[in-house]
């Protein structure tokens, strides 16, 4: 199989990650639940991936790194931290719906979205400045779209934020091992990212970044192996926000595969999958059978002319080719793009694709 689905859940994994889970399953109980060797090896695995994230994505204290269930559980927690009924909140008009659906769900919250020319970041930016101010609770912007592969303009984005005193929410899902992610170069209040994704990790794995000064409402109430007497959840970090068993021998294969994006070395995820994806829209914009949407990044979707993006994905899929087609969750970014009446077939790339692979794939759609 050819799979260019990456932008859903990376399918190839380093070695190390698998290996690390298998150990963590036969060696590894709960942190915090036990004065034993198993549960200490535990503990010390947790800690080192939270102090991996910190350095990597400029966190003060790795305490302020809480793992999550995916990105879409950070979303939630940072977002019902800081927005409630009534409030204005600024987004971009690529927004998933892991960023709508939680503000839909609060009630009575006044959204403003920034849109503008297609993947102008000087007009977003722009956008942005205009739309962000007084009474404008929180920013919350996806840093590259799902979709389309864009980058917004974080740098410009959350030095708006941070001029205007607002709080900015980064929904870094498709730029986390890709991009540089910078909590701390950005003033982000916080910033969340699945692990399964750009950093290599098992699915039901993710992080959220916290702000110096931020300290989110949970959304789980329960044990957490600390003042247990009590009946209020800690007020401290990670702990306030980890209730229940941890997923351990995810947050391990986690671990690893940031190490393994780490190793890489800055830049080399993007310049690969980028590599491969503009040979890959310059293939199908000669073939005159598709609308290309080439955001620049690593994501690239088209719409084919002559069929629906539904069909010839299913038609590759039968042919051992792997991509996603649809709205892909974000119906905002489609009536921003105006393809929300078709949606997209998307190509998503990982390091383990090749351009023997595109060639292949370009060869079938020609």
């Amino acid at each position: 199989m050819i799979y260019f689905d990456s932008a859903a859940t990376t399918l190839q994994k380093p070695e190390t990650v698998p290996a690390a889970v298998a150990e963590a399953i036969r060696t590894m109980t709960t942190p915090g639940r036990g004065d034993y060797p198993a549960a200490h090896l535990a503990a010390d695995r947790m800690l080192a991936l939270r102090t991996e994230a910190a350095e990597c994505f400029g966190v003060s204290d790795p305490e302020r790194v809480i793992l999550t269930a995916n990105a879409t559980h950070g979303l939630n927690l940072a977002i019902k931290s800081l927005v409630s009924p009534g409030d204005t909140v600024v987004i971009s008009g690529y927004e998933h719906n892991a960023v709508t659906r939680p503000l839909h769900a609060i009630g009575g919250v006044s959204v403003r979205i920034v849109n503008g020319r297609l993947f102008d970041p000087d007009q977003m930016a722009e956008g942005f400045d205009r739309a962000v101010g007084d009474g404008v609770k929180a920013v919350v912007c996806t840093h590259v779209s799902n979709v389309f592969g864009y980058a917004l303009p974080m740098d410009d984005i959350s030095a708006v934020c941070r001029r205007k005193g607002v709080p900015l929410i980064v929904d870094a899902s498709q730029s986390a091992g890709v991009l540089p992610v910078d909590l701390k170069k950005w003033g982000a209040a916080y910033v969340a990212m699945p692990g399964h994704k750009g950093l290599y990790g098992p699915q039901g794995t993710g992080l959220l970044l916290c702000g110096e000064g931020y300290m989110p409402r949970p959304l789980l109430e329960g044990g957490t192996g600390s003042l247990s007497r009590l009946q209020e959840m800690p007020d401290f970090l990670p702990d306030r926000l980890e209730a229940g068993t941890h997923n351990v021998h995810g947050a391990v294969g986690l671990l690893e595969g940031l190490r393994f994006v780490r190793r890489l070395g800055p830049g080399q995820a993007a310049r690969h999958e980028m590599a491969l994806l503009s040979a890959l829209a310059g293939r199908l914009r000669r073939t005159g059978r598709y609308r290309v949407f080439d955001g620049g990044g690593t994501v690239l979707s088209v719409v084919p002319l002559d069929t629906s993006p539904e069909e010839l994905a299913d038609t590759l899929a039968q042919r051992g080719i792997a991509v996603r087609a649809g709205l892909h969750c974000a119906p905002l970014a489609h009536i921003t793009a105006g393809t929300v009446q078709t949606g997209t077939m998307r190509f998503s790339m990982s390091v383990f694709n090749t351009m023997e692979e595109v060639e292949q794939v370009a060869e079938m759609l020609s």
